[in-house]
C-alpha cells in the first residue's frame, strides 16, 4: 500500500520546485545555512558500537542528517569485520530495504576492495584509481532510487583513499542563485541518461533516463542524480541542461568551503540521503590490511529528515 503523502512534505517539495516562489525559498535558504557545520569534524559523532546505539547517539546522527544530509561517526570497533555493523546501524536509523545491486554481495552489503575477480576489474569502485563525483545508483530506474547510503570502514588504504562530500542542497543553492533556470533543466525527465549495460551482447540494463533533480515523493525532500562521468553518458542537448552541468562541474572543481574533504579511519563511517561524494585514488602496501569498506545503499532517506 503506497505511503500517503503529507501536507508538510507538498509544502517542502514546492520549495524546490516552484521558482516563482522565492519567499519560501529564501527562508529555506537562510535556515541551510545557518545550520551548517564548521568542517568536516562538525559532522563527526562519537559513538560506542554502531550497532547498539544509544538514544543520544542516534538522535545526533539523525539530527545531522536532518541539517546536512549526512553524518560521520568514529566508534570503538576498530577494524572489526562485522558486516552487522552496517546493517543493525541501517535498520536503527529507518534504512531497511537494501539495493541489491549487480556486484554486492550477496547480503546486499557490498564489500568495496580491489579485487581481480571477474567482472569487478572492470568497475572502478573495485579498483585502487579515483572515483569522479557522484550519487550511488545513478543509473537506477526510477522505482529503485537510492536514497539512503551507509559506508563503514573497516581498514583504510595504506596511503590514499580520501572522500570529498557535498550535500546536494548545497549544490541546488549554488545553481539555483547562478539562474533559476538550471534548475527546471536540471528537472527535466531527460536530462540524464546513462545506456544499457550489455554482457555478451545480453541486454543486462536498460538505458537509465531521468532528472538530476527530484523530490522524494513521500517526504518531499530533494534528491539528486548525478555522475561526473564522462563515458558512457548522455546529457540532453539542451542548451539550458548544458549550460548547468557546467556550473555544476565547475562547482565540484572548487574550493568551496562545505566541500568537505577527509578519510574514514577504521571503526568510521558514513550515514547520508545519498551525498555527492567522490574517492581519491589509493595504495595498498605489502604488509599492512588492504582497503576495506562496506557500501550499503538503501531505497529509504534517514528515518525523520
Amino acid at each position: 500500500m503506497p505511503h500517503a503523502v503529507s501536507s508538510a512534505a507538498v509544502a517542502k517539495s514546492t520549495v524546490f520546485t516552484n521558482l516563482q516562489d522565492s519567499e519560501s525559498y529564501l527562508r529555506w535558504r537562510d535556515w541551510k545555512f545557518s545550520t551548517l557545520p564548521q568542517g568536516l569534524g562538525g559532522l563527526v559523532v562519537e559513538v560506542r558500537d554502531p550497532r547498539r546505539l544509544s538514544d543520544s547517539e542516534r538522535a545526533a546522527l539523525i539530527q545531522h542528517c536532518r541539517h546536512n544530509n549526512m553524518a560521520l561517526y568514529a566508534s570503538q570497533r576498530g577494524s572489526e569485520p562485522d558486516k552487522d555493523i552496517p546493517r543493525l546501524l541501517g535498520q536503527q536509523l529507518g534504512l531497511l530495504r537494501l539495493d541489491h545491486n549487480w556486484l554486492a554481495d550477496d547480503d546486499g552489503i557490498t564489500s568495496l576492495a580491489v579485487n581481480a575477480e571477474g567482472a569487478h576489474p572492470h568497475y572502478i569502485p573495485y579498483t585502487d584509481r579515483p572515483i569522479h563525483w557522484h550519487t550511488d545508483g545513478y543509473y537506477n530506474p526510477p522505482e529503485r532510487q537510492i536514497y539512503g547510503l551507509l559506508l563503514h570502514c573497516v581498514h583504510p588504504a595504506s596511503e590514499g583513499g580520501e572522500n570529498a562530500l557535498l550535500d546536494p542542497e548545497l549544490a541546488y543553492i549554488h545553481l539555483r542563485d547562478t539562474n533559476p533556470a538550471y534548475i527546471q533543466a536540471l528537472m527535466n525527465p531527460d536530462a540524464m541518461t546513462i545506456p544499457a549495460r550489455k554482457q555478451a551482447g545480453i541486454e543486462a540494463r536498460p538505458d537509465s533516463v531521468g532528472p538530476v533533480f527530484s523530490t522524494h515523493p513521500h517526504t518531499g525532500a530533494l534528491h539528486m542524480r548525478y555522475t561526473a562521468r564522462t563515458h558512457s553518458i548522455a546529457w540532453s542537448p539542451d542548451l539550458l541542461v548544458q549550460e548547468a552541468v557546467q556550473c555544476l562541474e565547475n562547482l565540484l572543481a572548487s574550493d568551496m568551503t562545505t566541500i568537505y574533504r577527509g578519510r574514514l579511519e577504521a571503526g568510521m563511517g558514513l550515514v547520508s540521503n545519498n551525498v555527492l561524494h567522490d574517492r581519491a585514488g589509493f595504495k595498498d602496501l605489502p604488509g599492512q590490511p588492504p582497503r576495506l569498506l562496506y557500501r550499503a545503499r538503501y531505497y529509504e532517506r534517514v528515518c525523520e529528515t
